[in-house]
């Protein structure tokens, strides 16, 4: 399976919301309707999307809401988020970096409604030669696709081994499809990347991995995000949404035959196996109940996350365009505390529906 390569751009984020005001009332004034649609890339968390809408569990919960939801697969990560900024989509799956950069410092306002999960070890940092360390990459040039949550946890693993990337020879924007390539060139020395190319070139030896998403576990969050103007406006749209997702939850993370089943389209929608696809679960802190999700949506460690994401996104240039501080957009938790600037809050997170979830209230 091949993880949806995130870049980040501020030209991006600043493109889409110019279109934005072109386009539905996902990109302006919400109203009170009865579709939706929200859109998806393939990613080992993201799967149980594209199997609600196969499997119809999508279509049993808006009925129960008196709507529709359409899930669209979209091949190019970047441009559903983009296509979301624009209007184009209620809602997108989407990292919550991804999220504070492009739709929210766009200017677009958008609300966490399920907190999936976090990478905790699907990322990594491999260096050719064993025995080595984060230190190593002193002078060495690093591979990795350019602005994305690779180049962060190489920034996050720099930062904690008292290096910065000014200390590397160079950082290489390279492709996730030729990044297994380029490894086997002698050229390069080190690479970031993601599962499943993480677990292809480990299979070929006489590399260590000096660090991984499991040192920085709860950062890397990825997210069912959604127009907040249109979630206020049609409350129904997040407890259809919601209520799939959570039953899917259940039944993937069950150890029956259906629950393996359900594992195994999900995996080979995504181009592996059974095994293959529970091996990338395994390096996943998915949230398979509620009730975890909004432990972790209300805990003191998300602000504080989220304050090194934005600090990350300013300091790379691509916080929303012009942004004067790390500070530029607002983020706000559930009980109301707020990130960033309180007067241009566009990112928030909610616990409201997953509770819900937990409580059995959908």
């Amino acid at each position: 399976m091949t993880r949806p390569n995130r870049p980040l751009t501020a030209i991006a984020a600043a493109a889409a919301f110019a279109a934005a005001s072109l386009l539905g009332p996902a990109a302006g004034q919400a109203q009170e309707k009865t579709d939706f649609r929200v859109a998806w890339s393939i990613y080992v968390g993201w799967m149980p999307w594209g199997y609600m809408s196969d499997s119809g569990i999508m279509d049993k919960w808006a009925e129960k809401y008196g709507i529709t939801v359409e899930i669209v697969q979209i091949n190019d990560y970047i441009e559903s988020i983009n296509q979301y900024t624009a209007g184009a989509f209620d809602g997108v799956s989407a990292t919550n970096m991804d999220t504070l950069s492009i739709p929210s410092g766009g200017g677009v306002d958008t609300t966490a409604l399920i907190v999936g999960d976090y990478s905790n070890g699907n990322d990594a940092i491999l260096v050719k030669g064993e025995g080595k360390t984060v230190a190593d990459l002193k002078d060495m040039p690093v591979n990795l696709v350019e602005l994305s949550v690779s180049h962060y946890l190489l920034a996050r693993a720099l930062e904690d081994a008292g290096l910065a990337e000014r200390d590397l020879s160079a950082v290489i924007n390279t492709s996730d499809a030729d990044m297994v390539a380029a490894w086997q060139t002698d050229d390069v020395q080190a690479v970031v990347t993601w599962n499943p190319l993480v677990s292809s070139i480990m299979e070929m030896g006489g590399l260590t991995k000096v660090a991984d998403s499991s040192d920085i576990a709860g950062e890397i969050i990825d997210l069912m995000v959604v127009n907040t103007e249109v979630l206020e406006a049609n409350p129904a749209f997040g407890k259809a949404l919601t209520g799939a997702w959570y039953e899917t939850m259940a039944l993937m993370s069950s150890d029956t035959e259906e629950g393996r089943a359900a594992r195994l389209e999900m995996g080979e929608a995504s181009g592996t196996d059974l095994a293959g696809y529970d091996a990338q679960l395994a390096s996943t802190a998915m949230f398979y109940d509620p009730a975890r999700a909004v432990e972790f949506t209300v805990s003191e460690a998300l602000p504080e996350t989220m304050s090194e994401v934005a600090e990350f996104l300013f300091d790379k240039g691509i916080l929303g365009t012009g942004a004067p501080s790390a500070d530029y957009v607002g983020v706000e938790y559930p009980g109301g505390t707020v990130t960033g600037d309180p007067a241009n809050v566009k990112f928030r997170y909610t616990s409201e529906y997953m509770k819900m979830a937990a409580d059995g209230a959908l």
